[in-house]
């Protein structure tokens, strides 16, 4: 008789099985490993059981989880138990709704146009006269809704890393810690590049030294902070007053990402392109570790569903004329 796999042992070959597939998964290891040093310590010899599982789920942020974090926990635990099942079929199987199902991820606050105007119109009002700040937040907030970049990617570039030359941003470490090139519109490397120049008038560019700077006191040329901008964003939402559309208390500064994704697509749809052929390069423009991000998009966002239940119609009522 072959000698059991450790666990651990199961878990890479499970991780390295899912990157085959096509998925990155970087947070999976910490995640399983955590797993098996749990059956470890508990000295568990033999099958998985269901319950042995399930306290581990429990244990989730040193036990003060909700119901939705160990919803979420369940789903991708069991889903490596499927797997393991293949190589050793005494383990149990859980079942899938014991924590009741997996939140959804929550529909997003897709900006109007105007809405977009008024924010920037808004930043630039920001004080204190003379300084580089309403310039520098109407610059982040426009770069946000122009390329979809995150919150954290705008505030830690580089100058070095803004090349408007070629029309380029290089967006390095990121959330998933791969590194990418964004091309970017004419429009935008024109906004980047008076941003640089209002900049210039306040502090010399020098090596190293970040794009988006901060102004006050000490801070200044220092990379903006991001509890910095979520606050600014928070006063200028609050004085403009937008209604919310989304599933979030309010609309967020995140939601300017979603909004450049969604507009993307409609674009597309509207063109009559192969969205399945576009979402791949949509996918790595904006640094989605896996694809299924991207999709999300589809069927969560009420534009989007809107534009594919009418596709759906329109393929229906062809397969119907078929039928006939």
């Amino acid at each position: 008789m072959s000698r059991r796999r450790s666990l651990q042992a199961r878990i890479d070959d499970y991780l390295a099985e899912r990157r085959r597939q096509g998925f990155r998964l970087r947070s999976g290891d910490a995640f399983l490993s955590r797993f098996a040093r749990f059956v470890a310590a508990k000295r568990h010899r033999g099958p998985l059981t269901a319950e042995l599982m399930a306290e581990w789920v429990r244990t989730a942020k040193d036990g003060n989880g909700d119901a939705g974090t160990w919803a979420r926990s369940w789903g991708r635990l069991r889903h490596f138990i499927c797997y393991l099942q293949q190589f050793e079929p005494d383990t149990e199987l859980p079942e899938a709704s014991l924590f009741g199902p997996e939140p959804g991820r929550v529909a997003p606050h897709i900006y109007h146009d105007d809405e977009i105007v008024e924010l920037l119109a808004a930043a630039r009002t920001l004080g204190p006269t003379g300084s580089i700040r309403p310039f520098t937040y109407e610059t982040l907030f426009g770069l946000m809704a122009s390329t979809g970049l995150r919150v954290s990617e705008a505030i830690h570039l580089r100058d070095a890393d803004v090349d408007l030359k070629r029309g380029m941003l290089t967006i390095r470490q990121t959330k998933f810690a791969k590194s990418r090139q964004l091309p970017i519109h004419p429009s935008t490397v024109k906004a980047l590049g008076c941003y640089r120049r209002q900049r210039e008038r306040h502090l010399p560019t020098t090596a190293g030294m970040p794009f988006l700077i901060s102004s006050r006191g000490r801070r200044l040329g220092l990379p903006l902070s991001d509890r910095q901008v979520h606050r600014v964003f928070t006063g200028l939402r609050e004085r403009l007053g937008w209604i919310n559309r989304g599933g979030h208390e309010a609309p967020r500064l995140h939601d300017l990402r979603h909004t450049f994704a969604v507009r993307r697509l409609m674009r597309w749809y509207a063109d009559g392109a192969e969205i399945d052929q576009k979402m791949l390069a949509l996918a790595t423009y904006m640094g989605h570790a896996e694809i299924f991000y991207t999709y999300w998009y589809l069927t969560g966002v009420p534009e989007l569903m809107a534009i594919t239940a009418r596709r759906f119609e329109q393929f229906a009522d062809l397969a119907g004329d078929d039928d006939a």
